[in-house]
């Protein structure tokens, strides 16, 4: 349903305009159309960097919901300039902590218990703190150290009044300018909204721990903390505590004391088999999220981001990122043709060149120079320059890959992604082809459901044909080329039909009879000289515009 701009809105709206005006001018929206051709067309399809610092910070200034707004819109390569990406993925989340006396509140009405009895220990102030909410250090009554996310008060309302004014804005772009349509703005806000909320939910989170705990339970090196169920709630998060420092603040010295090739390599097969293999893997691995631990281990933190992929989806993948590691072009473009949604002025030839020009510079870079992660994003980012709309799972992929190619390179600098493909693509290729007991069940029923089936469907369309009822659509062809045809062959007959009338009427209006010319017969003669002429004219220029399309072609 369409909401109308509020009055009480109406210095947000003021300036959330003037943003979006502002920065579209420093070229935030990627353009579409023509690939750019000058130096300026290329820096203006690049963005400014200064621009986009500066727009980093003003959505700091406006709270939370624009935090996280900016950095989704960091995660969308095929829509955001490359400098604006480059700027709001630096967005920091980070703010100053609220007060003890709030944290003790919150956390008694959402357990239902006073705050000492359930931790004797519960350290005032913060281990971190962000825009939803903060951690501290504590400890239950039997010992074991925890850390407890208490979210910040009032934070939700917050979030509902911004979406608020963000849906407002979003409907009247949608319905009025050439922008909600062609990148759907709509959807876009609905999907953020959705992750959003997602993040207010550290139910969610707790599931997603317990989730992920479970699928990296085979890889001794990489570790996520046990979430307490029992001790969480929408707004409180309780959950193992384990030390360690990030993978940032590890110095040349610490480098050495820890296996970093070893650590590298199973923190990227983890991550490949979470998403071809388990169809979940955490979307926000960025290094201030990952954890060296004493016993040199890898944690990984906040996975209040996850992301699915459907079964469908995960073979292709598997296909798409192999075939840009081994630099076939041909492939590329046809398995993300299946990824991704044809958009209306979708240009099939200007895609081929974008990813042939991809795969070569891939192809002429050393095996340590090339970056997977960031071979997707452009992959991605032109695909939507020629009309083709990646899924966003896509986009969060080549994000999380982006992530872990930067936390390998610290742990290991001379780490190869590309190899780690490979060698972890058997592996992966053989989990695939293992089905499991229900897996065969469920094959052996949609088997034996086709079989039914089938003689229905075969005798359906036997009977079609006997009485002219059958009917074959096919769509592999171009329909406005189509259209446009069949637009020339009825101006053809309509002309043909009004030629045929006035050599028939001119046929009439003679008098064969009548002894020397008379003025019917001479206006019947002239009508009818005219007639043939015109369609002869007509029959030679469409020979010559067939022979001369004929020889283009």
């Amino acid at each position: 349903m369409s909401r109308s701009l509020k009055v009480r809105h109406g210095a947000r709206y003021a300036r959330l305009a003037a943003l979006l005006v502002k920065h579209a001018r420093s070229g935030m929206i990627r353009p579409g159309g023509a690939e750019p051709t000058a130096a300026a067309g290329a820096d203006l399809a690049d963005g400014d960097p200064e621009a986009a610092a500066e727009l980093a910070r003003e959505l700091e200034s406006l709270g939370p919901t624009y935090v996280k707004l900016g950095q989704m819109m960091s995660t969308r390569v095929d829509l955001i300039s490359p400098a604006y990406v480059e700027g709001l993925s630096r967005l920091q989340d980070d703010v100053e902590p609220f007060g003890y006396d709030e944290v003790e509140r919150i956390v008694t009405s959402e357990l239902g218990v006073r705050l000492p009895t359930l931790f004797p220990e519960f350290e005032r102030k913060p281990l971190a703190s962000a825009s939803l909410g903060q951690v501290h250090r504590a400890t239950l009554r039997d010992g074991r150290k925890v850390v407890v996310k208490v979210q910040r008060p009032d934070v939700r309302e917050r979030v509902v009044r911004d979406m608020e004014v963000l849906g407002e804005i979003v409907d009247v772009v949608d319905a009025h300018t050439e922008l909600g349509s062609r990148f759907a703005v709509a959807e876009l806000l609905e999907e953020f909204r959705r992750t959003l909320f997602d993040e207010l939910d550290y139910r969610r989170e707790g599931e997603n721990l317990l989730t992920l705990r479970e699928i990296l339970s085979g890889w001794e090196r990489l570790a996520v903390p046990e979430a307490y169920l029992d001790l969480c709630t929408e707004r409180v998060l309780t959950m193992e505590y384990l030390p360690g420092r990030k993978v940032t603040e590890l110095g040349p010295l610490a480098r050495l004391e820890i296996e970093g090739e070893a650590l590298a390599d199973d923190l990227f097969g983890a991550y490949v088999e979470q998403v071809l293999v388990e169809g979940v893997f955490h979307a926000d691995p960025h290094p201030g999220n990952v954890l060296v631990t004493d016993d040199g281990r890898l944690v990984l933190l906040d996975v209040g981001m996850v992301s699915r992929v459907t079964p469908a989806r995960q073979e292709k993948l598997l296909k798409l990122l192999l075939a840009l590691a081994d630099t076939r072009p041909d492939e590329v473009v046809r398995v993300a043709r299946t990824l991704g949604e044809e958009r209306p002025g979708y240009d099939q030839a200007r895609f081929e060149r974008a990813v042939a020009r991809v795969v070569r510079q891939a192809a002429t870079s050393s095996l340590e120079q090339i970056d997977l992660g960031v071979l997707l994003l452009r992959l991605i980012r032109d695909a939507g320059d020629c009309g083709l709309r990646m899924d966003p799972e896509l986009t969060m992929l080549g994000k999380a890959i982006l992530n872990l190619d930067q936390v390998a390179t610290v742990l290991d600098p001379d780490f190869q992604p590309i190899e780690a493909l490979h060698r972890h693509g058997g592996r992966l290729m053989r989990s695939s082809m293992r089905a499991s007991p229900a897996a065969l069940l469920s094959s052996m029923l949609e088997a034996k459901e086709f079989a039914e089936a089938l003689p229905g469907r075969v005798n359906r369309a036997f009977d079609a044909i006997g009485e002219g009822r059958f009917e074959l659509r096919i769509k592999a062809f171009d329909e406005h080329e189509f259209l446009r045809g069949l637009h020339k062959l009825a101006n053809v007959i309509a002309a043909g039909l009004v030629l045929a009338a006035i050599i028939l009427a001119s046929a009439l209006l003679a008098r064969p009879g009548d002894k020397g010319p008379s003025t019917v017969n001479t206006i019947a003669f002239v009508v009818f000289v005219i007639a043939v002429a015109t369609a002869l004219v007509m029959l030679a220029r469409n020979a010559w515009q067939s022979h001369r399309l004929r020889r283009r072609r």
